[in-house]
């Protein structure tokens, strides 16, 4: 019986692209043949609640691209992919190969953590290296720390500790091409069908072009706000699956503008806050915001969830959301003050929900997102900061483009009466939040 050729993996997971891959780059240099894998992990896909989950299509597309350009004759070779528990699929990839070492880039969440947690103690059982590396941020763990050892819990500070240490190489793309030769040479793995992971294709997935738009970048502070223009980049969603490098982006937002550039370094401060207060996950960061006594009105939640509320700059934003997987930041911080202010329900629900819908959904940005507009999280909103969402219309959508283009019924009796009264809503607001707090 012949004897095993020894090889490496690259494991995918945040990281779909074969340009600028920090893991991949490693793996291509080691001694090894390099065997491209990725997981459709049941633990994550059993907590999905659409069949056809446009983040799923997105990432079919993208492992698509992946398999075709692996299986180029540049490259020869191809993509494996398998569908179960990761634990499960490597005890399965250690008896068919002769695995020497397994490559990846870091992921920051609790469950993936514990779950590479537990893949390392298993291969390094069986005397597999594992090694990670990072890939989807420019700086991580403990790089952007105050003086004094301490993570910040304030922006500014923040992105100016990260600014200071920023030099040139940290922008430098990984030349990962050079080392193609490197791939294990097969021929074609099987690609499965949407059945077989258990998931339908979205039949329109609205995913934006992952090309970067200097142009709209140039312009970011004069067009960010108005959501009837195309003036945000739409890159969020190809940073979220890494289908774009995040070095190659930073490159060209320093480069062009900074208020962009900012941009980035807030999903940076995101991620660290996730990193070092897992907490957040389920609980306010200000613990004493765990004391308001939300309504948590189901019915009025459900209207919210719909785009019925009788605000169309609220129900324009929630009706993009569910047809298309994107909301318009700036409609995203209106919806979420409405959501825990107007109706005073809880913002894990609005978290919740954005999770299921957003196709850039990025758990350090979405609960970071919510607990500033709830004002419970980090260098959040003061409580009182309230969002008049009649005003915010004229001052964003003055012509009123972007209301009309969600909103058929918007100047008929169809559309709903306003379900709470802007100015009783903020006063109650104001009232339970100023109990809770001080009680």
């Amino acid at each position: 019986m012949s004897k095993k050729k020894q090889i490496a993996i690259f494991w995918f997971r945040r990281d779909l692209r074969l340009d600028d891959n920090a893991g991949l780059y490693h793996a291509l240099r080691s001694n090894f043949e390099v065997l491209p894998l990725f997981i459709y992990d049941t633990d994550i896909l059993e907590q999905l609640e659409d069949k056809d989950d446009a983040r799923l299509t997105m990432i079919y597309r993208y492992l698509k691209k992946i398999k075709e350009e692996l299986e180029s004759k540049k490259i020869g070779s191809s993509l494996c992919i398998k569908i179960g528990k990761p634990i499960e699929i490597y005890k399965e990839l250690t008896k068919e190969y002769e695995i020497k070492e397994v490559y990846t880039n870091h992921d920051y969440e609790p469950y993936a953590k514990i779950r590479d947690e537990n893949i390392k103690e298993f291969l390094g059982g069986k005397d597999i290296a594992f090694k990670t590396f990072k890939d989807q941020v420019i700086f991580e763990k403990d790089e952007v720390l105050k003086d004094d050892g301490e993570p910040y819990v304030v922006y500014t500070p923040y992105s100016k500790k990260w600014k200071s240490k920023l030099k040139p190489f940290y922008l430098k793309p990984y030349p990962t091409g050079k080392y193609f030769d490197n791939f294990y040479k097969t021929t074609h793995f099987d690609f499965p069908t949407y059945e077989q992971i258990g998931f339908e294709a979205n039949r329109s997935p609205h995913i934006p072009s992952d090309e970067i738009p200097e142009d709209i970048i140039k312009n970011y502070e004069e067009t960010r706000d108005f959501p009837a223009k195309e003036g945000t980049s739409r890159l969020s969603p190809h940073l979220r699956f890494g289908t774009i490098s995040i070095r190659k982006l930073a490159k060209v937002a320093k480069e062009t503008n900074e208020k962009y550039f900012n941009e980035l370094i807030w999903r940076e401060f995101y991620m660290s806050i996730l990193y070092h207060y897992p907490k957040v996950v389920d609980t306010a960061f200000r613990e004493k915001y765990d004391r308001i006594p939300w309504r948590n009105n189901e019915e009025e939640f459900e209207k919210w969830c719909e785009g019925k509320t009788g605000y169309p700059l609220v129900d324009a934003g929630m009706r993009q959301l569910n047809e298309t997987g994107f909301m318009h930041n700036r409609v995203r911080m209106v919806v979420a003050s409405f959501l825990t202010k107007h109706l005073l329900i809880d913002w894990r629900w609005g978290e919740a929900y954005f999770a299921r819908k957003l196709l850039d959904y990025e758990l350090s940005s979405n609960n970071g997102g919510w607990q500033w507009a709830a004002g419970s999280g980090v260098d959040a909103a003061p409580y009182f900061r309230i969002f008049n969402p009649e005003s915010q219309l004229k001052k964003f959508d003055k012509n009123q483009k972007y209301i009309r283009t969600w909103i058929e019924e918007i100047d008929t009796k169809n559309y709903p009466k306003p379900i709470v009264e802007h100015k009783v809503a903020r006063e109650r607001a104001l009232k339970t939040y100023k109990g809770a707090l001080n009680g």
